[in-house]
C-alpha cells in the first residue's frame, strides 16, 4: 500500500556517504529505526511504523557502518527541530536547515560529517518531495562545506614489519593475534569486515577470502604469510575458542571478536614494537594502499581490493607515491 510504498523509499533513498566510502543504497532497517521520533515525518505515524515492522525485517540490509551513520544523522536532525520547539516537517525551511548546519560546524564536526549530514537531509527531502509530503524544498540551497582531502597516514613498511612480528606463536591468543595481524595487513580490509569473517569466507587452498558488505560480496587475494598463519590458527587454535560458532575469530571467552577488542589488540602490539604512532586498524588498512600503490600495483584493482565504489577514493593514496618519487627527483636530479 502507499504507506508502506513511502517507509520503503524513505528509508533507501540513494545518498552517498562521505565517511565510509560508500556510494549507492543506504538501507535502514527495522533495528535502525525503532529509535527515530517518527512524528516529525507528517502523515507517517509512528503507529503506520509499527504496523510495518514485521515485513521491513525481511528486507536486506545494507552495511552496518553506513546503515548507523544514517541513523545518526536523521535523529540528531530530528531532535535539534524538537527542542526548537519545531513539530512538524514542512515548519522547517531554508534559514531553519542553516542554522542547524552552522550549530554542527559550531559542535567541532569535522568537514566530512557535516558534508555527510547534509547529505542524509537533502536525500531525505528529495523524498518527500517527490511524494508531495512538503511542498517546498529547503535544502535545495544548502551546500555543503569544501572538503580538503587530508592525506591518510600510514605506517612505513618497516613498521608494518615491527608490528607483525610481535606475536611470537606461543599462545594460542597470539597465533589468532598473528593471523588477524597478518590478514589485515594482506587484504587491506577493513576491521569491520576483519572480525565478522566467517569460517565459510576462507579459501586458503586457493588464497583467498569473500567479504560481504550488505548485498556486495568480493573476493580478495592473500598472501602466502597471512595463509600460513591463517592456515595454523583455523587447525591448532580456532575450533577450541569457536563455541561452535561459524565466525572466523574469537576472544579468549569464546565470543566472536569485536571491532573494540582488536582494537586493544593493535594498540597493545604496537606498544611493544615501540612504534610512536596512534595506530589503528584503519591505518593499517591505509598502509596496504600506498604500499601497494608504491610498489607497482595497478589502482583499479586496488580500489578492487579495498572495495571502493569510486575510484577518486582510491586516488587519494597515490599522493603518497608522488611525493616519494619527487623526493628522489630531488636528491637524482643534478639540478635540483
Amino acid at each position: 500500500d502507499l504507506i508502506e510504498k513511502r517507509i520503503l523509499e524513505a528509508l533507501n533513498t540513494a545518498s552517498r556517504s562521505i565517511d565510509n566510502e560508500v556510494v549507492g543504497q543506504v538501507l535502514i532497517t527495522p533495528k535502525s529505526i525503532t529509535k527515530v521520533d517518527w512524528s516529525l515525518l507528517g502523515s507517517i505515524s509512528k503507529k503506520d511504523l509499527e504496523n510495518k515492522i514485521e515485513y521491513l525485517r525481511n528486507v536486506k540490509k545494507s552495511s552496518e557502518n553506513t546503515v548507523a551513520s544514517y541513523r545518526r544523522d536523521l535523529i540528531k536532525f530530528y531532535r535539534y527541530f524538537d527542542e526548537k520547539g519545531i513539530m512538524r516537517i514542512d515548519d522547517i525551511n531554508e534559514t531553519y536547515i542553516t542554522s542547524y548546519v552552522l550549530e554542527m560546524e559550531k559542535q567541532g564536526m569535522s568537514m566530512a560529517t557535516v558534508s555527510r549530514n547534509i547529505a542524509s537531509i537533502k536525500s531525505f527531502y528529495a523524498y518527500l518531495m517527490r511524494e508531495r509530503i512538503v511542498n517546498d524544498d529547503p535544502t535545495e540551497n544548502i551546500k555543503p562545506p569544501k572538503i580538503v582531502k587530508k592525506v591518510p597516514e600510514t605506517l612505513t613498511i618497516s613498521e608494518v614489519n615491527k608490528l607483525l612480528d610481535q606475536p611470537t606463536n606461543k599462545t594460542p591468543k597470539e597465533i589468532r593475534d598473528k593471523a588477524m595481524l597478518e590478514l589485515l595487513y594482506a587484504t587491506g580490509i577493513r576491521v569491520t569486515e576483519l572480525v565478522t569473517l566467517k569460517l565459510t569466507d576462507v579459501n586458503i587452498k586457493l588464497g583467498f577470502i569473500e567479504c560481504h558488505d550488505g548485498d556486495r560480496v568480493r573476493t580478495v587475494p592473500v598472501a602466502e604469510v597471512a595463509q600460513r598463519a591463517l592456515s595454523r590458527y583455523i587447525t591448532e587454535v580456532r575450533d577450541d575458542m569457536s563455541g561452535g560458532s561459524d565466525y572466523l575469530f574469537f576472544n579468549c571467552k569464546g565470543a566472536p571478536m569485536t571491532r573494540q577488542g582488536f582494537w586493544k589488540i593493535i594498540k597493545y602490539y604496537a606498544a611493544k614494537a615501540g612504534i610512536d604512532k596512534d595506530i589503528t586498524p584503519h591505518m593499517i588498512r591505509h598502509s596496504f594502499a600506498s604500499h601497494m600503490l608504491g610498489n607497482g600495483a595497478d589502482i583499479k584493482s586496488v580500489q578492487e581490493m579495498l572495495g571502493h565504489v569510486d575510484i577518486a577514493t582510491t586516488q587519494i593514496y597515490l599522493t603518497n607515491k608522488q611525493s616519494k618519487l619527487k623526493e628522489e627527483y630531488a636528491k637524482a636530479y643534478p639540478r635540483a
